[in-house]
């Protein structure tokens, strides 16, 4: 049997921003280990130092001492660059008016056209002001803040579930409890609030999740939250202060998405490490996913092992892994038979529309494949390999799983390869190991 290749999982991008996020709003010093190394995270370092937040680097680790409160009497302006990270444009858009100041949050790129209203309008519920600057609804956006009162807040989460873990992380720092209401039909990538909650509980901050039955409002687990429609949750906080730790984050199942994609596609099977087997990224779906298209999986601690399979078409619903939708995808084109991706329909609003965008490159190596309003339809076959010139639309997760072409064969150029690394700046040196095993 063939050995399998030893790939250690990066950091989780989530849970490094919040880890970071909650270390600076916690009141002393937090050791965090194994951040990630990435272009958004460098964004969220240098928007919580605007803060007043100290980071400092000591070799695998980040010195976070916590931001306190009242002690800038700076007034002026705080510009924040957020680069292209939504991530960290909607959660410090939460965070920074908890700080009694006025800051210019603002990006560059596709960000621009990344939608916030949702979240400037609770904070308008909490006396934030709020100003566009061009585009209504979207960055860049003066807010202007101070300090947050508490109360009742309203929220609608179908576009992102980061409006709500905004609005969480600032909620201990208010003046009275915060009760959050959400609005809507649907919840888009609930799994990501599961993080925010689980970051913040290691930090000592709790949060109650209700749910209503009639009148009544009882406690309920974020697991058990997903079942339940929007208007019938709400999220209570105290205020409070969150504690420093010392804490390692754990892999992040999405960038290993690629390689145990690459396992079952591939020649040679591949091992992951470092992933947590109970963890709650969403995108922990990439293993049942695999296992219902027909991969030979093995677990064993945190190692993931993924052998080469036949593969097979399925139909799965993604709202709440959204971002291995790329990987789906490709994984899709090597299948037999259909496979159909529905309830992403909030992917068009991502770095780029990840819908059309995968619909389009795939197309140009041959695969029959169409959009759908929330997801895309594959017809897996067999594919005539040669060189293909495909365009990543600056968005690292198209760059990353677009690679997995190479496994059937074809020789893949990119417009731009360097835009991994907004998430994973090393991943090509990871992927030349997959190149070599496979004999690329």
């Amino acid at each position: 049997m063939t050995t399998p290749l030893t790939i250690a999982a990066p950091s989780s991008k989530s849970l490094s921003h919040r880890a970071l996020m909650c270390a600076a709003l916690a009141q002393g010093q937090s050791v965090l280990e194994g951040i990630l190394d990435s272009q958004d995270l460098t964004r969220t370092i240098q928007c919580l130092q605007q803060l007043g937040a100290g980071i400092t680097a000591h070799a695998d680790q980040l010195v976070v001492q916590g931001i306190v409160p009242g002690l800038s009497k700076d007034s002026s302006l705080k510009d924040m660059n957020v680069g292209e990270s939504g991530t960290t444009c909607r959660l410090m858009l939460g965070i920074a008016p908890a700080f009694p100041g006025t800051y210019r949050i603002f990006g560059k790129g596709r960000l621009h056209d990344r939608p916030v209203y949702p979240l400037t309008q609770a904070l308008e519920q909490q006396g934030v002001t709020v100003k566009f600057e061009e585009k209504s609804g979207c960055p860049p956006v003066l807010v202007t803040s101070t300090g947050l009162p508490g109360g009742e807040v309203h929220i609608n989460l179908e576009q992102s579930s980061q409006y709500l873990s905004a609005l969480l992380l600032a909620a201990p720092l208010a003046a009275t409890p915060t009760t959050i209401y959400l609005e809507g039909t649907s919840i888009a990538s609930w799994p990501y609030v599961a993080l925010t909650l689980e970051t913040m509980a290691r930090f000592n901050v709790p949060v109650t999740l209700e749910y209503r039955i009639s009148t009544k409002w009882q406690p309920c687990s974020h697991a058990q939250a997903a079942s339940f429609a929007p208007a019938d949750l709400r999220l209570v906080v105290q205020p409070g202060t969150y504690q420093p730790q010392t804490i390692r984050v754990e892999g992040d199942w999405s960038n290993a998405s690629y390689f145990l994609a690459a396992g079952a596609v591939g020649q040679v099977p591949v091992q992951v490490t470092g992933l947590n087997p109970a963890s709650a990224q969403g995108d922990r779906a990439i293993l049942e996913i695999l296992i219902q298209m027909g991969a030979r999986i093995l677990w064993e601690n945190d190692q993931v092992t993924v052998y080469p399979s036949a593969l097979h078409g399925i139909r799965i619903d993604m709202n709440t892994c959204p971002d291995i939708v790329p990987t789906v995808a490709v994984l899709a084109a090597f299948a037999e038979g259909e496979t159909t991706i529905t309830g992403a329909a909030h992917l068009t609003l991502k770095e780029c529309d990840r819908i059309a965008a995968p619909v389009a490159e795939l197309t140009k190596a041959g695969v029959t494949i169409q959009a759908r309003p929330d997801g895309m339809v594959i017809q897996g076959q067999s594919l005539s390999p040669g060189t293909v010139f495909l365009q990543t639309y600056a968005d690292h997760r198209m760059a990353m799983s677009l690679s997995l072409l190479e496994l059937g064969g074809f020789t893949v150029r990119l417009d731009n390869p360097g835009c991994v690394a907004k998430s994973f700046p090393h991943f090509w040196e990871y992927w030349a190991a997959i190149r070599r095993a496979n004999n690329i």
